[in-house]
């Protein structure tokens, strides 16, 4: 049936209060995504935030080993928990934090949306906004056509706000549960929830701004006088509720915070933050960064070597002066601090890849076995590590061994979910290898479990 113009006028408004509402609907339950983001892997830095972590994550009832803690690489304040036991933590969040404590208080409330299945009721959630939406939009409908076209199209332009409004309700008693799971664990891991209080009061003002202009982490975690309130008063009775950082915790936040700022920010930045006149560790630190990233590696390696005079056993130390030496050319001279990196902590499994990235420019036979023997104990540790599958490969390659070589590129492409080429370089594998070989078995399951096309299993059936 054709459309007058008032008919396509009306049905502009209804279209357009649909996709209104299922646009708004979403931003509810999706925190942020990594996928498009960095992943950084630090060993010292993943070291503070274990240290500080393990114990929240143990008040929950959660097995720390299970919980995977995620850094990435942003400069929007945001934190967030996937199904899995999955956290994220932006490091733009990190350097937003003032203490050890404010970190704990967000990542122990991160902790209570984990422990309490809130992620598993967010269909749930859609589902109550879903309904009173519909309902008034239907309405609004009816409206129209009963000839009352100005109130319908009044209940149809607020039909996604009705169903905001019942979402809301659910993401708000969803946050409160957070709040209040997170006071008891703190308490019950020996810290005070004063921090968490401290850090949403420091950003009460985002409840002025718009959604558009606030920080991703208070679009999907709301703020209000009324839940600051509400969770100040159960912190402020709690027995731990007076008590500090210790020094140790306090030095150990200060470093991280320098090493993040002197790695993602300019070194004009990095020396303005941290001036020459500031005496201290983590400022020496971060200006030794800054000269390495400022292209300026001999100025770096007296300030790196005048910090490894002070603190000889600290790894990474020698592990940032194996990587200046490296990256400006000097790889022979690199090896001995990436070795001295890995004998402080052997079970550090980043600091032998750097020794293996080290091991296999050299180009000696000698070497290169040894940065086999190093990778290989890297994958055994974490399988998912795709540079040290990607340095295995390069190494098999460099000694002849093209079966494993291709083996290891597969690894390397399935860790990190990219089935298509995992695929073709264990087809590949297969052909190189020994039938019937652990490795050869390897290559099979890695065609089997990515998505494998008929004419796929027609090769691997003529391969055994």
């Amino acid at each position: 049936m054709a459309q007058g113009p008032r008919d396509a006028r009306w049905g502009r408004v209804v279209l357009g209060g649909l996709a209104a509402a299922l646009a708004l609907a979403p931003a509810l339950f999706t925190p942020g995504s990594a996928s498009a983001q960095s992943l950084i892997r630090d060993t010292e830095i993943e070291e503070i935030l274990r240290e500080d972590i393990d114990p929240i994550l143990k008040a929950a009832g959660l097995e720390p080993k299970d919980v995977k803690v995620h850094i990435v690489g942003d400069k929007e304040l945001q934190a967030f928990v996937t199904g899995g036991q999955q956290m994220f933590l932006h490091t733009g969040l990190i350097l937003e934090t003032e203490s050890p404590n404010q970190l704990l208080g967000v990542v122990a409330h991160e902790t209570g949306h984990m422990a309490g299945g809130h992620l598993a009721r967010q269909g749930e959630m859609m589902r109550a906004g879903l309904k009173p939406m519909l309902l008034t939009m239907g309405l609004g409908l009816l409206s129209v056509l009963a000839g009352e076209p100005t109130g319908g199209a009044a209940l149809i332009a607020s039909s996604g706000q009705f169903g905001m409004i019942d979402v809301l309700k659910h993401s708000r008693g969803n946050e409160g549960s957070a709040d209040q799971a997170a006071v008891g664990y703190l308490q019950r891991s020996g810290h005070s929830g004063k921090g968490l209080v401290e850090f949403f009061d420091n950003f009460r003002y985002q409840q002025v701004f718009s959604e558009a202009r606030r920080y991703k982490y208070f679009q999907s975690h709301p703020l209000s006088a009324d839940r600051i309130a509400a969770l100040r008063a159960p912190v402020e009775r709690q027995s731990n509720y007076g008590k500090v950082d210790s020094e140790e915790d306090l030095r150990e936040h200060a470093i991280m915070k320098a090493k993040l700022d002197a790695f993602l920010n300019p070194p004009a930045q990095t020396y303005i933050k941290y001036k020459e006149k500031d005496p201290s560790f983590p400022a020496r630190y971060a200006r030794a960064i800054a000269y390495y990233k400022g292209s300026e590696p001999d100025h770096a390696l007296r300030a790196i070597d005048a910090l490894i005079r002070e603190q000889p056993n600290n790894p990474y130390l020698h592990e940032l002066k194996g990587q200046v030496l490296f990256e400006n050319g000097r790889v022979r001279e690199s090896e001995a601090p990436h070795r001295r990196s890995v004998e402080l902590k052997p079970d550090a499994p980043l600091l032998r890849v750097n020794l293996g990235r080290t091991l296999v420019a050299l180009d000696d036979p000698k070497r290169t076995e040894e940065a086999i023997g190093e990778l290989n104990r890297v994958v055994a540790a974490d399988p998912d590590m795709y540079e040290a599958w990607r340095l295995l490969a390069q190494a098999y390659d460099r000694k002849g061994d093209p079966g494993r070589a291709r083996l290891a590129s597969a690894e390397a492409h399935f860790s990190v979910k990219d089935l298509t080429a995992a695929k073709v370089f264990a087809m590949r594998a297969r052909e190189k290898l020994r039938a019937d070989t652990p490795q050869w078995r390897r290559a099979t399951d890695i065609v089997l479990a990515s998505d494998p096309d008929d004419r796929d299993l027609r090769d691997l059936a003529r391969g055994g």
